[in-house]
């Protein structure tokens, strides 16, 4: 058995702790997280971290010690909170701002600046209590919205983590996202994670499209690139504890035991030769999942159908939840009023079509109410993913039943044998309701057997399987993309053989390699703490410095026009040596005047692209593009120039949010191979980020120290992060 640990992280902790009169009580919490985590937490080395449901204030301080140590015999660890932390990050910020956001209810969220500012101290407070447990090599797995920070807190101090993250929530398209001020470093935070997961492919979809829009990320596929590593994103559809439900329901069903007061009521109402049937609603009381609505449909059911009055019951269990914020209030008032409407429009003296419950019910008359349902309406306006209508189907022992789900829960995905509906559309659910009332067996049973089947197979326990499999399989990406990633003992030989050279070729590209990218390229230009490091390289007499770029004569002409370092321009066509300019190829220009008003169509077709015209190239940047659009018009631009450059000796060069046409018969290589052969060197150093610096690598000869920037495949000898990093080196050789 390994000595790592599996460290669970989420808002609150599995256990239900009540303090009465000194003495302490401590039960494990029901629910899907509890559940679908119990096997991880159990097996040795786990331990989950969260809040104890306590405020600080709350337990008196010689009762502190005993609490945290009957938390530690529930393998967990607390993170202490206080009222305020709850008031701002939980009721406030998690609720406030991020849940109704996500769930795509504008109208209802709130942006505060101090709210933010306590859920960012709160993420803080849990990465502390994270990392006074973790070691190198262990792994983390943080849950859901409440800690969308977390992930990058942690990495940041450890990065030796493996760190997953799930949302159990849906992700909102970028479009709703964008709206949100503190976007980017939501997104940051959770880039601290390896692996991040959600329930359906469609909040992958929205989240990968945020990250390329907000953060500029390159994305291939399900996989981002981000400094030295690449981070997964995968959709895990989350199961239940199937064999609880199904086992209850056997047990229930086969009970010789007493009945239990509701089931005999809900006895009472079902009489097959009346042809009597209970539809049975459940959820918490949120506004995302579209209770009124679905009273409101109930009505126009009953107004349509008449022929179903005082033959169906609607059951609606509503779960109490954060019943002190307004927009709950406010709900809960408008659910009782329709309640209240429906039930004096339609009642008759034997029949009430509305049976509500506002209250939370024992497992027990859970299953009651699950194995006496003929139809279950479960129909959110939104929902991440929604475990009851998989409960349903669980219990559905003798194979019957039939399940309306809206289409707008995550488990529709995966659901399809359900009859499925937008929940906004009143008729849809009323054709719904009649089909699913109708139902032959045979049709109820083939669709319930399909999807017990799918629910078995995939439960809670699989799921948590199946995230931790992948989290452990980001292992291998890490150890392919950082190969050849540079390291101090690296660094150490460098200077080593720096020091012992006489006659030393520093060939230094400039964009992304001295200096970082800009949108427009002319902000680029050298800034004083570059001209000193360069001015320190080139008094060494041993060094000739090179600056080799694909940028034109003229622009390096002004920008170091006083400065002594021979350059190469224009992808190798001048080179600048002593302060004279000799071309090293000579070049037409005559295809320039064809191809430039092809390029510029694509520049009026795609906002926030512009043309370099350069001496001997023309380049088409596409940085402050929209990512997906530039995606696309990449792929038209190749196709339309590869036909046209193919007989004219030219090349098609794809940069760094860059493509450039240019002469076959130039590259940086060509240049590098001259400049190597002009002298005998005794230390040679080449760097540079793009894959135009690539023919650079190729061209240096073995000894040569050659270093890609940037985490790509490549065939220099050692990678390091970034310009700044180089620029660290460089100052380390001065």
């Amino acid at each position: 058995m390994s000595s790592n640990k599996t460290i669970i992280v989420s808002n609150r902790l599995p256990l239900q702790i009540s303090i009465k009169d000194n003495s302490i009580e401590v039960s494990p919490s029901v629910g899907g997280l509890a559940t679908g985590m119990k096997s991880v937490h159990k097996d040795g080395n786990g331990l989950w971290i969260g809040w104890s449901g306590i405020p600080e204030e709350d337990i008196n301080p010689s009762l502190l010690k005993k609490v945290k140590g009957r938390i530690e015999e529930a393998k967990c660890a607390s993170v202490e909170l206080t009222k305020q932390d709850i008031e701002d990050y939980y009721l406030g910020f998690s609720n406030r701002t991020l849940w109704p956001l996500f769930h795509y209810f504008m109208e209802y969220t709130e942006f505060e600046t101090k709210e933010w500012e306590a859920y960012k101290a709160v993420n803080e407070k849990f990465a502390k209590v994270v990392l006074e447990h973790a070691n190198d090599g262990d792994t983390v797995w943080v849950h859901d919205y409440q800690l969308l920070l977390l992930p990058e807190l942690l990495k940041n101090k450890k990065p030796n983590l493996t760190i997953g993250f799930f949302l159990h929530i849906p992700f909102p398209s970028y479009e709703i996202f964008r709206t949100f001020p503190w976007r980017s470093e939501v997104l940051t935070g959770m880039l601290g994670a390896d692996l991040i997961g959600f329930h359906t492919y469609d909040y992958e979809r929205h989240f990968l499209s945020s990250i390329k829009r907000i953060l500029r990320l390159d994305v291939n596929f399900n996989e981002i690139s981000y400094h030295d590593r690449l981070i997964k994103v995968d959709s895990f559809p989350m199961g239940i504890d199937y064999d609880k439900f199904h086992n209850a329901a056997l047990e229930h069903n086969n009970s010789e035991t007493e009945k239990s007061d509701l089931q005999k009521r809900l006895d009472d109402h079902k009489d097959p030769k009346e042809n009597k049937k209970l539809v049975l609603s459940i959820d918490r009381m949120d506004y995302t999942k579209g209770i009124p609505n679905r009273i409101k449909a109930f009505e126009y059911f009953l107004d349509n159908n008449p022929q179903y009055q005082e033959k169906v019951r609607l059951v609606m269990l509503a779960v109490p939840s954060r019943s002190n914020v307004p927009q709950y209030i406010k709900l809960k008032r408008e659910t009782d009023e329709l309640v209240g409407r429906v039930n004096g429009k339609f009642a008759t003296v034997s029949w009430t079509p509305i049976w509500y419950f506002y209250r939370s019910l024992p497992f027990d008359n859970l299953i009651d109410l699950y194995t006496s349902a003929d139809v279950a309406l479960i129909t959110p306006v939104r929902d991440g993913m929604n475990l009851v209508a998989k409960e349903y189907v669980a219990t559905r022992t003798n194979g019957d039943g039939v399940l309306i789900l809206s289409e707008m829960a995550g488990a529709a995905k995966e659901m399809n044998e359900a009859i499925l509906i937008n929940p906004n559309s009143f008729d849809d659910f009323s054709n719904a309701l009649k089909k699913g009332l109708e139902m032959p067996l045979e049709e109820q049973q083939s669709r319930i057997k399909i999807l017990q089947k799918r629910l078995r197979r995939y439960d809670v326990e699989k799921w948590a399987h199946e995230f931790l499999s992948a989290l452990e399989a980001t292992k291998e990406l890490k150890e392919v993309i950082v190969a050849k990633k540079m390291t101090v003992a690296d660094v150490a030989t460098i200077k080593q053989n720096y020091q012992k050279a006489s006659n030393r070729l520093l060939l230094l590209d400039y964009d992304g390699t001295l200096t970082g990218f800009k949108d427009n390229p002319q902000d680029a230009k050298p800034d004083e703490e570059l001209f000193s490091l360069l001015d320190k390289l080139q008094a060494q007499k041993e060094n000739n410095l090179v600056i080799i770029s694909g940028r034109d004569k003229q622009t390096f002409n002004k920008w170091f026009k006083n400065k002594p370092y021979n350059l190469v321009t224009d992808h190798g066509v001048w080179l600048r040596d002593k302060g004279d300019w000799t071309a090293l190829e000579r070049l037409k220009t005559d295809w320039m005047d064809r191809l430039l008003p092809i390029l510029e169509t694509f520049v009026d077709r795609t906002p926030g692209t512009f043309i370099e015209k350069k001496n001997y190239s023309l380049a088409w940047h596409y940085r402050t593009a929209d990512p997906e659009l530039a995606q696309i018009r990449t792929t038209e631009l190749k196709t339309v120039i590869t036909s046209m450059i193919a007989n004219n000796d030219l090349s098609l060069l794809e940069g760094n949010k860059v493509m450039e046409i240019k002469s076959s018969n130039v590259n940086k290589g060509r240049a590098t191979n001259r400049l190597v052969v002009e002298e005998d060197y005794d230390f040679i150093m080449v760097i540079g980020d793009d894959w135009t610096d690539e023919y650079m690598f190729e061209e240096a000869p073995e000894s040569s120290f050659t270093i890609k920037v940037g985490y790509k495949k490549t065939k220099a000898k050692f990678q390091i992060k970034s310009s700044e990093q180089v620029r660290d080196l460089l100052v380390s050789l001065t």
